[in-house]
């Protein structure tokens, strides 16, 4: 079997090109068990990080994102009977979608009904579509923020687009066929921050204030001499929706009462003058405060984006500060508030924060959704060794994981091929 070429792997992967083609053999040998022998086509799409812009797309603002170095990968064949078959590691049943008949395919059923979705997406965008068997396996966190579902959904846009769409699908729309399946057959109001970052690659400004406009941005925290670390609290999302759906319809609660559809129409100003009689109207302290949130995130992603053009890319730093600090007292998206004796975001971020108060550098902050899931800290390098030391008696080593901001998004990993030593 043929496996992707060191050169390409270092492309991708950096110094752990080694270790990435461990994974792509195991992978190989996984998918001849189940599908027989014969070369597959080889694809990976990283998860993603927020850095700045903490609930913000869904009500027209903007963000800071990256794509992250842990990816879902997998080894495809085309298959001619327009069945997609897919064997993910770790799940005792494949999905089986039959493109012929994608009525018959129940919403709402999980991956299966993702798959189908995405199908029905692509086609409906003009795209075309047909059968391939898969062995997937992943290293994104799941129900933890890092966008494994979004890391999936590209992965597999990806296998579509270069089985039969000559590989000219651009990344956008990757993500709004990803969005699509989300929206229309998974129940889950998504908006497009995470198939994005999944998608394009390296860091990116997205401003969703008129439908969406991506924007590169050269950036990563090893520019500054810093890790990212992301500390997984062990807690999912999978229980939270009614949080999570709460933060956009506090908002846009709010953007109504401002004579608007969404708080990216609206601006802080107005809010103030009007606080007191929307308070009375409205009766719910939290939205404003969330609302408040949004527009000085907003703002924070600008300072961030002009950091980032001028140099200043240190500035970052104290940028993440302010929106974890903003996102813990003004959003409050670290606990559950009917669950109060169950903090573990608050419990990690306070350790965490007590420890870089005693070397006046490193920060950190919720990572994503929130509620649940993880938090992200960036650690200068000379440091990360003995912080990680210290965390790990409160959230396990296995929890606590390194990585970087990848400049490769969803691809194909075709050319450079080398045989299996």
């Amino acid at each position: 079997m043929k496996y992707p070429g060191r050169d390409i792997l270092s492309a991708v992967y950096g110094e752990k090109a080694g270790e990435a083609l461990a994974r792509y053999r195991h992978l190989g040998e996984q998918f001849e068990k189940h599908f027989g022998p014969g070369d597959p086509s080889w694809f990976s799409a990283p998860g993603r990080t927020e850095i700045v812009g903490n609930h913000t797309d869904h009500n027209g603002g903007k963000i800071l994102a990256a794509s992250i170095s842990m990816d879902t990968i997998c080894a495809a064949r085309k298959r001619d009977d327009g069945i997609i078959r897919i064997v993910s590691e770790g799940y005792r049943e494949p999905v089986v979608v039959d493109l012929q008949a994608l009525r018959q395919v129940p919403k709402y059923q999980g991956s299966v009904s993702l798959v189908a979705g995405m199908a029905e997406g692509a086609e409906k965008m003009g795209y075309r579509t047909g059968g391939f068997e898969a062995y997937v396996t992943t290293e994104v966190i799941s129900s933890a923020g890092l966008s494994s579902s979004a890391s999936y959904e590209m992965l597999l846009c990806t296998v579509l687009n270069h089985f039969y769409n000559g590989d000219r699908i651009p990344a956008e729309d990757y993500a709004r066929i990803g969005q699509y399946a989300e929206n229309h057959w998974w129940g889950k109001a998504s908006g497009l921050m995470d198939q994005m970052a999944c998608a394009i690659g390296g860091t990116i400004l997205l401003d969703f204030s008129d439908g969406v406009h991506v924007e590169k941005a050269d950036f990563t925290f090893a520019d500054i001499d810093c890790d990212l670390l992301i500390i997984n609290t062990g807690k999912g999302h999978a229980d939270l929706s009614a949080e999570y759906s709460a933060i956009p319809e506090e908002m846009k609660a709010v953007a109504h009462l401002l004579g608007a559809e969404q708080l990216a129409e609206t601006n802080g100003s107005s809010l103030v003058r009007a606080l007191p009689e929307i308070r009375e109207t409205l009766r719910d302290d939290r939205a404003l405060l969330r609302a408040m949130h949004f527009y000085a995130e907003n703002q924070r992603v600008e300072r961030a984006a002009a950091a980032i053009r001028e140099g200043r890319k240190k500035t970052i730093l104290s940028i993440i500060k302010e929106s974890g600090n903003s996102s813990w007292k003004w959003l409050q998206n670290c606990y559950v508030d009917s669950r109060p004796g169950e903090q573990p975001i608050p419990l990690l971020l306070a350790l965490a924060e007590a420890y870089f108060a005693n070397f006046g550098r490193g920060v950190c902050r919720v990572h994503g959704g929130g509620f649940a899931g993880v938090i992200m800290c960036v650690v200068p390098k000379d440091m990360t060794e003995a912080f990680t030391a210290f965390m790990e008696p409160f959230a396990g080593a296995e929890n606590i994981c390194r990585m970087s901001i990848r400049q490769t998004g969803a691809v194909c990993l075709e050319s450079g091929e080398t045989d299996e030593e």
